[in-house]
């Protein structure tokens, strides 16, 4: 049943991909995949991204021949079922910040015994190249399926990150002199064919945030929020900031918070 289901989404996986070449000449974007949303409402790409990601976290790696299974995500040891939807949090056992990137390569590290460099050397997919990370990540975000996004900001760490975040959000600076606000403050806005959601409302940041992890029709892999955020700011000409940096947690905060009380709904499909 498994190799059937693993071979199904295989296929849909092939014809999304070839269907997003054939977009432009067809319709509109939007409506392209608006068109390969429903083609995949019951066989997600990402979804073979998902297994993978459970088959690492059971598995025992690293130094150290450890599995992540006693990684504590801000719920418990071992507790992933909601953890991503709470996150990021302050942990105190890091004195710090986390989201679930950064939560999930401490854990790495402390677990398993690998460095940061080895744990990070591959934070996103390249062509025959999967990341570990992206795997993983997609793994724990769907276990918070159906649940409401709920971003602490009990304590005064998480409270000052958020303040951080909602700054670079306004912070304008670059070559373009542009902002996160430039695109994301107004409804109805586009870039070329491309909807800009409004990041500083419920609905617009819960519909951005919600679906990450989410594969991406354009580029046939599934991004994480970090990926998505720091290609983001490279496509607004800013210095790209370095993956875990807490200038892409602050922003993760920031949105997070915005979209409080929104159902997540991930693996999701983007452009």
């Amino acid at each position: 049943m498994m190799r059937t289901k693993m071979r199904l989404l295989a296929g849909v996986a092939l014809c999304l991909g070839l269907a997003a070449t054939q977009a432009g000449a067809e319709g509109k974007p939007s409506d392209e995949i608006s068109k390969y949303r429903e083609m995949l409402a019951d066989g997600n790409p990402a979804d073979l991204v998902e297994l993978r990601g459970e088959e690492l976290w059971k598995t025992a790696r690293g130094p150290k021949k450890a599995s992540l299974e006693k990684c504590d995500l801000g719920l418990g040891p071992g507790v992933v079922d909601g953890a991503y939807a709470q996150l990021p949090r302050y942990f105190k056992d890091s004195g710090k910040v986390m989201d679930a990137e950064s939560r999930l390569v401490h854990c790495m590290i402390t677990l398993q015994g690998f460095t940061k460099e080895e744990a990070i050397k591959q934070w996103f997919s390249k062509p025959g190249k999967d990341s570990d990370i992206e795997a993983l990540v997609t793994f724990i975000g769907a276990r918070s399926n159906g649940k409401p996004i709920h971003v602490p900001h009990k304590d005064p760490k998480e409270a000052a990150m958020y303040k951080t975040g909602e700054y670079i959000f306004y912070r304008r600076s670059g070559p373009q002199d542009f902002s996160c606000a430039t695109c994301h403050t107004s409804n109805g806005m586009r870039i070329r064919l491309q909807e800009l959601g409004n990041l500083t409302t419920r609905e617009g940041a819960g519909t951005a945030m919600k679906s990450f992890p989410a594969y991406r029709v354009s580029q046939g892999s599934v991004w994480t929020m970090q990926h998505r955020l720091i290609d983001c700011i490279r496509q607004a000409r800013w210095p790209e900031p370095e993956y875990l940096s807490d200038a892409v947690i602050a922003l993760e905060v920031y949105l997070q918070g915005n979209a409080s009380g929104t159902v997540m709904e991930t693996p999701g499909i983007k452009r």
